[in-house]
């Protein structure tokens, strides 16, 4: 019925059934919610703005490609090295992670309940999210590094822990927004809770679920500080995730950000353009997938 009300006589209605202390504190409210949509927006639009203005001149075939230039102060060379082993060390800490993650939460959701084990291990997932970076990455440093020599899959073995409380704890937050009543209906069709969690749980709540491992992932690319720990230093393309020093973006940020030289600092940001870039992307691959999956579902 109020899809048949034009704008003007839906506002008309509402000025001629509300008190104007009520029309006041509802402008007001209206007016405080989009300045606070503007508070957000405005300084991540110029953070974006001036990243790209600084490092759209550094992007060009060569430097997705070549190898990082022996000398720092020169320009020229390109970032391919620190491109192909952030989304290796980043991909392999994904596959040790996710999986983990929501196989964890449905645990604590499903199962756990408030268990004694379901509260300890949100507990020590609490505990991990505020855990700093660095402390993780002396963590895996004394525990593979030393053991097995500086290679990405000491870096992933950090990120992947970074990753995995920001998981379950969005995850469980997203299988309890799923309706008791989708689980009684495939519990009444002779479904088993197994079988329920498959078909029913999971499906309603991916897209959820999406946008936590998207959050899990952008946090893992950008962070330095495990990497420096871990992977080494690198400057030719390395495959072997497990043998060798690697590179990544964000290492390479950190180093070249340091020098005073103007061509390490313009290969700085255009390794910042491209890590945000990376990151867009798979934000849109991963929203794309979700959408498919919940018109699949709702169908």
């Amino acid at each position: 019925m109020t899809d048949l009300i034009s704008p003007d006589i839906e506002q008309l209605l509402l000025d001629a059934t509300t008190s104007r202390s009520r029309r006041i504190k509802n402008r007001l409210a209206s007016v405080w919610m989009l300045g606070a949509l503007l508070v957000a927006v405005v300084p991540l639009a110029l953070v974006i703005g001036y990243v790209l203005f600084k490092g759209i001149g550094q992007l060009s075939v060569a430097w997705f490609t070549e190898d990082l230039p022996t000398i720092t102060r020169k320009a020229g060379g390109g970032m391919g090295p620190a491109i192909v082993g952030t989304l290796l060390i980043t991909l392999c800490a994904a596959v040790m992670a996710i999986p983990l993650g929501i196989l964890g939460a449905i645990y604590l959701h499903e199962y756990g309940g408030k268990g004694r084990t379901a509260r300890l291990i949100r507990f020590m997932a609490d505990v991990m999210t505020g855990v700093p970076s660095i402390v993780m990455g002396l963590f895996v440093y004394t525990v593979w590094t030393l053991t097995f020599g500086l290679n990405g899959f000491g870096g992933s073995l950090a990120l992947g822990c970074l990753m995995l409380p920001i998981i379950i704890r969005t995850t469980e937050e997203m299988l309890r927004l799923v309706p008791d009543e989708l689980r009684q209906a495939s519990y009444a069709l002779g479904n088993r809770k197994w079988r329920t969690i498959m078909t029913v749980v999971l499906p309603a709540s991916f897209g959820g679920i999406t946008s936590g491992v998207m959050i899990a992932i952008a946090r893992a690319a950008g962070e330095t500080a495990p990497l420096v720990f871990t992977i080494g230093a690198a400057r030719n393309l390395n495959l072997n995730i497990f043998e060798g020093p690697m590179t990544a973006l964000s290492v390479q940020i950190f180093g070249n950000a340091q020098t005073p030289f103007e061509a390490a600092q313009s290969r700085a940001w255009g390794a910042a353009l491209t890590l945000v870039a990376i990151v867009f992307a798979m934000t849109i691959l991963a929203r794309v997938v979700s959408s498919r999956v919940a018109r699949r579902h709702a169908a």
